[in-house]
């Protein structure tokens, strides 16, 4: 179940690393034609995969069985991670939806819309795996259930994405202006990204539990067990909850929530039908063990530590798809476009790392921290001994495998084996809560290290080196490989020389610009942005520079341009027309609103300076 979550997350990911073009690969019908023939290809290999699966009911081992279906399910999620990326990339969805001014004003709409299509292909998947897996598991559940559960379990790992981008965008709609302000500058969106996902991580299981239709355990004999069994090992609690997972059929239990107020115990009807007090008390032990350990919030530490690690390496993956000569000979032997091909690639890579981190370093934490919360049990009980016969009832119950492995729970046959080994040498517990704070201190050395070089490729000294060098390779590649006719990599070069200081370099690639496309609007700013703020006075020439900036305002009115056009006339002592153009600029922004309110206030208090 828990592999449900890392398929939201790819096609969130696949979805958010996607920028929409005004050009598709189809036209609309064609599009049309397309998405509906690989949808009905997908039911097709999965309804025949699954109903083979049932058919083989009475030929095949329960190992067996248990074997094919899992692996069926694992493919067959596959396939619609990469049915959607077709569907993204392939037919560009979402780029006849990107001009519509709804999606434009609130993007995460849009966005829900497409994370349905994805959650309605894995429906598809359960609503044909059913039949299969009730046979397999003996399972007594409706086909609705099953499917309901499957979604239900599965859409809150989208909650913290959902509420950070939903309530961003209602702000950035809204008509006021300082909350606006303070969203769109990079300090903002940092503290504002940090300040929602402790909110979220400490509110997030109110709403979950909402969403799962949980509700009170009535009071009685095992409320009161549990509750004591709580109060034995001070924690504590919201409530105690009926977890109605796979209409609460499923052995299970598990705890959420970061802080007391509102931390909740789950417990399925299976649970406490199936297993004896003694059991019920072991796994309830389980679960507080995650709390006494402090296992939530270390889950939520290494999701920062992902992000961390996602933010440090996007630069050096980018430098390596740009740097790769191999791509450059694909691109020329194929004919497809370089920005296709690199885009896709960044998006590849992006998932890759996901992959990687989640499956290896997450997962690795996630096995170590249930077999520290198996071996908690002994903290209160003399033995284990229940909790390894509820293993062994799961088994039974379940029709799974002993021996079947996950990424994010050791085998069943594994977690026995430990808590057996722990029976005869209590050794074990501490060698293994030693191994735990170990890899944790290893892990936040790392983190710190991947933090300082994240920091440094993007605000240090080391990373502006590598961005400018990486510029400059692309743009002369380009240049030198049939672009010596486009303006704009001229413009592009002219921008990098002048950021570097090396202004007559700029000057002579931003003249180049404009022999080739005197109307360039963006290279006339820049360059008269030069001749007007150069900080080497040789180059200055407030005269052109009020000409050029005239000639990018009349072509074209954007909040940069009518800044130069105000800096053109500043500098020529035409102050008034300055704080007009100025005034503009800043009606226009709707980013870096700080910057343009200064300039307007430089203006204006040199038109109210006296003059002598």
């Amino acid at each position: 179940m828990f592999a449900n979550f890392i398929y939201f997350i790819l096609a969130l990911l696949i979805y958010s690393t996607y920028q929409p073009s005004e050009q598709t690969n189809f036209p609309p019908l064609d599009t049309v034609l397309f998405f509906v023939s690989l949808l009905l290809f997908f039911y097709i290999v999965s309804k025949r995969q699954f109903t083979r699966i049932a058919a083989s009911i009475h030929t095949s081992t329960p190992d067996e069985l248990d074997r094919r279906f899992s692996s069926t399910l694992t493919r067959q999620s596959v396939l619609a991670v990469a049915l959607f990326a077709v569907d993204i990339y392939g037919l560009n969805l979402s780029s006849f939806s990107s001009n519509i001014w709804l999606f434009q004003v609130i993007p995460t709409l849009e966005a829900l819309i497409f994370m349905a299509l994805f959650c309605g292909y894995l429906a598809l998947i359960w609503f044909n795996a059913y039949d299969a897996y009730r046979y397999v598991y003996r399972a007594e559940l409706s086909r609705r259930a099953y499917v309901t559960s499957n979604i239900q379990f599965s859409l809150p790992v989208l909650l913290p994405w959902l509420l950070l981008s939903g309530v961003a965008d209602l702000i950035l709609a809204l008509p006021f202006e300082l909350p606006r302000k303070v969203l769109t500058s990079p300090q903002g969106e940092t503290a504002y990204f940090l300040v929602f996902l402790f909110v979220v991580a400490i509110l997030g299981p109110v709403i979950i539990q909402k969403f799962w239709r949980c509700r009170s355990l009535e009071a009685g004999y095992f409320r009161q067990r549990i509750d004591a069994l709580c109060r034995r090992a001070d924690v504590r609690y919201a409530d105690i909850l009926y977890w109605p997972i796979f209409g609460g059929r499923m052995i299970t239990a598990g705890v959420m929530g970061l802080v007391s107020r509102f931390r909740y115990i789950l417990v399925t009807d299976a649970l406490l039908r199936i297993l004896d007090p003694t059991e019920v008390d072991a796994v309830i032990a389980h679960e507080i063990g995650h709390v006494r350990k402090r296992h939530l919030l270390f889950y939520l530490f290494f999701f920062i530590g992902y992000m961390l690690v996602a933010y440090a390496t996007f630069d050096l993956i980018v430098y390596l798809i740009i740097f790769s000569e191999p791509i450059y000979r694909f691109v020329f032997f194929t004919g497809i476009s370089r920005t296709t091909v690199t885009t896709s690639l960044l998006s590849l890579a992006i998932i890759f790392n996901f992959l990687v981190y989640f499956r290896f370093i997450f997962g690795y934490f996630m096995r170590n921290f249930e077999r520290q919360a198996d071996s908690f049990v002994y903290t209160l009980f003399a033995s284990a001994a229940p909790l390894i016969s509820t293993f062994q009832k799961i088994v039974a119950v379940s029709g799974q495998s002993a021996e079947k492995p996950n990424w994010h729970h050791f085998s069943i046959q594994q977690r026995v084996e430990f808590l057996r080994r722990c029976e005869s040498d209590r050794s074990a517990i501490l060698r293994h809560d030693r191994k735990v704070r170990t890899s944790i201190a290893i892990y936040t050395a790392a983190i710190v290290l991947v933090g300082i070089a994240g920091y440094q490729l993007n605000f240090g000294q080391a990373g502006k080196l590598l961005n400018e060098k990486f510029f400059e390779t692309v743009i002369l590649k380009e240049l030198s490989s049939g672009g010596e006719n486009n303006a704009g990599l001229y413009g592009m070069l002219g921008d990098l020389y002048f950021g570097r200081g090396n202004f007559e370099q700029a000057v002579s690639a931003y003249r180049s610009a404009l022999e080739l496309e005197p109307e360039n609007a963006l290279v006339l700013n820049n360059y008269a942005w030069l001749l007007a703020t150069c900080e080497d006075s040789s180059f200055r020439d407030p005269e052109l520079a009020l000409g050029l900036a005239q000639k990018a305002a009349s072509i074209e009115q954007s909040p940069h341009i009518m800044d130069t056009l105000a800096e053109s006339l500043f500098v020529n002592g035409r102050v008034d027309e300055a704080v007009a153009a100025a005034t503009t600029a800043r009606s226009l922004a709707k980013t870096n609103l700080q910057y343009y309110d200064g300039q307007l206030e430089k203006f204006q208090a040199a038109r109210e300076m006296p003059t002598n």
